[in-house]
């Protein structure tokens, strides 16, 4: 049996991994703290489900159109997810952004894989100077396209010129580890910045922390 490769380049996923972005960081202001009320909302009008849409390359403008003829009692509140949209990124998720700035010192590859819309992915460019750290960052809403799709991690492969069996993506929801798998990349489960570290360490990709 062969022995895997080893790891010559290292894919993040942004959203709950690097960036902290949650609708309720807008919506927690815009229903005054009722939270029975707005989990509704999200669940019910503005799902995840309807906002993966915009990640796959749907605009705004015709998403809230359409979602607000089908939900006029919901119309003020839908039109705030795109008029108030940077509100919902809640800030570095700093653990993990120290993890990359060590892989970056130490001279690693980076590239990103992300599902965010193509018309809000600028705010955060803005915002977040660490995005300027990656070798290449490939938009689902750019791209129309989504993961798990495995055409998707094929175009970052093909793209950047990477061998999937060397190259490691890391993302915190279970479907997108599986689809990387399934494309012939090695993959881990982001739950949290302290368990990664141990993870790259194991897979000797981040140095052990000295004793002294």
């Amino acid at each position: 049996m062969n022995p895997k490769p080893e790891v010559t380049a290292i894919v993040f996923d942004l959203g709950g991994v690097l960036i902290d972005w949650n609708p309720r960081h807008l919506f927690r202001k815009a229903f005054a703290g009722d939270d029975e009320r707005m989990e509704l909302f999200l669940r019910d009008v503005c799902s995840q489900s309807w906002n993966e849409r915009q990640d796959g390359g749907r605009s705004f403008r015709d998403a809230v159109e359409e979602l607000s003829r089908e939900h006029p009692d919901w119309s003020s509140m839908i039109r705030l997810y795109h008029e108030r949209w940077p509100e919902m990124l809640g800030g570095p998720i700093h653990g993990t952004v120290e993890v990359l700035a060590e892989l970056r010192g130490d001279g690693w590859p980076l590239y990103a894989l992300t599902n965010w819309s193509a018309e809000t992915f600028p705010h955060a460019l803005a915002r977040f100077e660490f995005l300027r750290w990656f070798d290449g960052i490939v938009v689902s809403g750019v791209e129309k396209m989504l993961k798990p799709e495995p055409r998707f991690f094929r175009l970052l492969l093909d793209r950047h010129g990477l061998e999937p069996g060397a190259t490691l993506f890391i993302d915190d929801v279970e479907r997108n580890v599986q689809g990387a798998l399934s494309a012939g990349l090695r993959a881990v489960r982001f739950t949290g910045p302290e368990a990664l570290r141990r993870e790259l360490r194991e897979l000797g990709i981040l140095r052990a922390a000295s004793p002294f």
